[in-house]
């Protein structure tokens, strides 16, 4: 795997540069859908993929992950594969249409039987790209998976935004969050030409099938940890309640989510690689975590120091409330900028068992902590959310790294650096904020703060924190031309 190196930092820029473009499109739709539609039609809809977003995560019932791990696949494996995966999605969409109506009564909103049943449809869409997602992962085509996210993500916010011009309400969210998935399906398909044969028994599944048991169950647990409290705030707040405090959760989930989107796909195959030669595997692990620190950090700074700012430029006036609950949220951000990195180190491994152990532990914290919070309402869970994620962090890093061969002072002196840079660039913004911050406009505000600030954190972090050589190592991986053997990377 000589090759290892550069293929990853190509396609980890591939990635990041996706993802940011995706951010942009994301964060825009978002400024133009809040100001089209009401907290009310975000509340519904919310309602509704809090719920069956639970049985999103059965869509491909780990196998992706479970075959991107394994050192090699065949083509019979990847097509019995997926058509299990077409199974699991059909049926899911028919459990989600057999559960419409206990919804709507649970939550008292009738129109919730058709928008439950129609969302329906994205499972099936979903099961039928997840092996074809997958052979690009193997052979580390990041680009070309980039490239569909983009497209796909551009189709159903140009329709979504139609739709809301039109005066479609809630039904505008209901058509992005269907042609995301089915435009990104089609693309897959036309990017491999790989047409899945005739699924067979005994092709030696068995233990990717546990693997992806196991993932499965894992996320489930964690999902249930990190979306029962918009659950519980629309059943007991309301639609605007919760319309209201999904958009904070969403802005402070953006940049984790595309972060852990872009990074982790490629980190989770190059460390899969590297799983037998652990001086290697360490190396390339402290790498990506130190990369993925340093994004993470201003964006959580920037959200708490200009919280104000960012919701009226994003958003518009008339979500005001959010501010508070954006602010208080803002800690979830680097929360899990600093754990989620070791579940590419579990799943690489094959320690699904103790990734499962983990999450039967953080789940009753992290509701423990929005449920003492749920009676002062979407302030109070934000807050709760937020000091049991916290409370978390340095128990979650020593049970990850047990064992392996990275240690907790590896990780302690990998955090520092940015943490430093971080704290010491904040020093000027929040004298200039406290100083003439009131006489500027909301925009001008955010717009000089994030300046001066991204500025001389990047200074900070280059020069004082002398972490200059790690990111033109990076340049130079990026412009290292892949050798020949490198095509024979990945077998499938």
């Amino acid at each position: 795997m000589k090759d290892l190196k550069q293929r990853t930092i190509r396609g980890g820029i591939a990635k990041v540069s996706a993802q940011a473009t995706t951010f942009l499109l994301r964060v825009g739709s978002l400024m133009v859908l809040a100001r089209l539609l009401d907290p009310k039609d975000f509340g519904l809809v919310g309602m509704v993929t809090a719920a069956i977003g639970m049985l999103n995560l059965f869509r491909d019932f780990g196998l992706s992950t479970a075959a991107v791990q394994r050192s090699a696949v065949t083509d019979e494996q990847i097509s019995t594969l997926f058509w299990i995966n077409m199974l699991v999605g059909v049926m899911l969409a028919l459990v989600s249409v057999a559960i419409a109506p206990l919804l709507a009564a649970f939550y008292h909103q009738p129109s919730l039987v058709w928008v439950t049943s129609i969302l329906a449809a994205g499972f099936v869409f979903n099961a039928a790209g997840v092996q074809h997602s997958t052979l690009l992962q193997r052979e580390m085509r990041f680009t070309t998976l980039s490239l569909i996210d983009i497209v796909s993500q551009v189709v159903s916010t140009a329709v979504g935004i139609g739709m809301a011009l039109k005066g479609y309400g809630y039904w505008a969210l209901v058509a992005m969050a269907l042609l995301a998935p089915l435009t990104g399906t089609i693309c897959l398909w036309l990017s491999t030409s790989w047409i899945p044969g005739k699924p067979r028994g005994r092709v030696g599944i068995r233990s990717m099938l546990s693997f992806g048991g196991m993932v499965t169950l894992d996320g489930l647990v964690m999902y249930v940890a990190y979306n029962l409290e918009k659950v519980l705030l629309g059943r007991y707040w309301g639609a605007a309640a919760i319309g209201i405090y999904g958009r904070a959760y969403q802005l402070s989930n953006i940049p984790t989510d595309n972060l852990n989107s872009s990074v982790g796909g490629v980190a989770f195959s190059a460390l899969s690689r590297l799983q037998d030669e652990p001086h290697r595997f360490k190396r390339f692990f402290l790498k990506s975590y130190s990369l993925v620190l340093a994004l993470t950090l201003p964006i959580t700074i920037v959200c708490a120091l200009f919280a104000g700012d960012a919701v009226t430029v994003l958003l518009g006036p008339k979500w005001k409330e959010a501010v508070p609950i954006f602010r208080l949220l803002a800690p979830t951000i680097l929360c899990f900028a600093m754990i989620n990195p070791f579940s590419w180190l579990l799943f690489s491994l094959g320690l699904v068992t103790r990734s499962l152990k983990i999450a039967l532990v953080i789940a009753p914290l992290v509701i423990s902590g929005y449920l003492i919070g749920l009676p002062y309402g979407p302030k109070g869970v934000a807050l709760g959310y937020s000091v049991a994620m916290t409370l978390w962090i340095l128990p979650n890093i020593a049970w990850c790294i047990r064992g392996t061969e990275i240690s907790f002072r590896d990780v302690m002196l990998t955090l520092v650096r940015p943490l430093m840079a971080g704290v010491m660039a904040t020093v000027l913004p929040l004298a200039m904020l406290l100083s003439y911050g009131r006489l500027l406009s909301p925009l001008a505000r955010l717009s000089l703060g994030v300046t001066v600030f991204g500025a001389i954190y990047v200074l900070i972090l280059l020069y004082v924190m002398g972490q200059k050589e790690f990111y033109m190592d990076i340049v130079r991986g990026l412009k290292a031309r892949p050798s020949v053997e490198a095509k024979g990377l990945v077998a499938v």
